[in-house]
């Protein structure tokens, strides 16, 4: 089981909504996570379960980059709208920063998504369990 975020900018809501419908299934055995309307949106279109963290504005997106920080997150699908300016840009940037950092997959587009997905339903992701098991500080 591996931790997946959801992020959509406004604009990207309706689109990511679709994108998780479209598939719902290999998400399933999955933690969800997901900043809070988006997560709300997903949830009324679908039958997942997501935990929602709080507005990315408002600090969500921080709170996800918390868990990339601690590498407690696997793959983060944000759909970011790169043409409108975003009240929060800083916290963004710190969110990629941290995914590059950690080596975590990060789709900001639904082309791009698309190819994790179906990666993460080939068993692509199997290295990040990998990951899980030899983290520091977890004994066995």
């Amino acid at each position: 089981m591996l931790n997946i975020a959801f992020i959509a900018h406004d604009r990207k809501k309706e689109e990511i909504v679709n994108f998780v419908i479209a598939y719902e299934k290999v998400f399933v055995p999955h933690k969800l996570y997901s900043t809070g309307t988006t997560g709300t949106r997903i949830m009324e279109q679908t039958n997942l379960s997501i935990h929602r963290f709080m507005s990315g504005p408002l600090g969500g997106d921080q709170q996800i980059g918390a868990m990339v920080a601690q590498n407690e997150m696997d793959l983060i699908i944000f759909l970011r709208d790169p043409l409108m300016a975003q009240p929060h840009e800083p916290d963004i940037i710190a969110l990629l920063r941290l995914c590059d950092v950690q080596g975590i997959p990060v789709a900001t587009n639904v082309a791009t998504a698309e190819l994790l997905v179906k990666a993460l339903e080939r068993g692509d992701f199997a290295w990040r369990e990998l990951v899980h098991k030899y983290k520091p500080g977890i004994a066995e």
